[in-house]
């Protein structure tokens, strides 16, 4: 089982005044027990469609040409699209990098389906309990002196010495 799961649950109609409407499919995506939602319209899907084409041999889209007014039609599309997603999914081993960003899914190591991913891994992180460019800090006697450096040398380079 891959670690990354694709649903497309339901899509909207947007209207606004600048461009005619366009329909908006709702993805979930849910990777290793993690879910997030995103909203992409069918131009995004048929653009990832054209940049896969370059490293994989992607499933079939379903039609770019259709009504977008009539319910039944984009119910029809919104399962291909679906279809389209986990078939990318089942189908690669390794995720192409396009496919993973279209997703938002982002630092996402490429495993293999055959490993389990069951295991902990582990990502180095770095955490500021505060923003040490923008706060001064509370204890140190050489308050952020590079900073300070850098910022006299951009806005007053006629006072540095010479």
């Amino acid at each position: 089982m891959h670690p990354v799961s694709v649903f497309i649950p339901s899509f909207r109609s947007e209207n606004n005044t600048i461009e005619r409407g366009y329909t908006v499919f709702k993805i979930e995506v849910i990777i290793n027990g993690r879910q997030h939602t995103i909203e992409k319209r069918y131009s995004e899907f048929h653009t990832l469609h054209k940049l896969l084409k370059k490293s994989i041999k992607p499933p079939d889209i379903p039609s770019k040409h259709v009504r977008n007014w009539v319910p039944k039609v984009l119910e029809q599309r919104r399962q291909g699209l679906e279809h389209y997603l986990q078939t990318i999914i089942i189908k690669n081993e390794i995720l192409p990098k396009i496919f993973l960003d279209f997703l938002n899914i982002r630092h996402f190591p490429s495993v293999p389906k055959t490993e389990s991913y069951g295991k902990l891994s582990h990502q180095p992180v770095m955490l500021f309990v505060r923003d040490p460019y923008l706060l001064p800090p509370t204890h140190d006697i050489y308050s952020n002196v590079v900073i300070e450096g850098v910022i006299h040398g951009i806005f007053y380079p006629d006072l540095l010495p010479r």
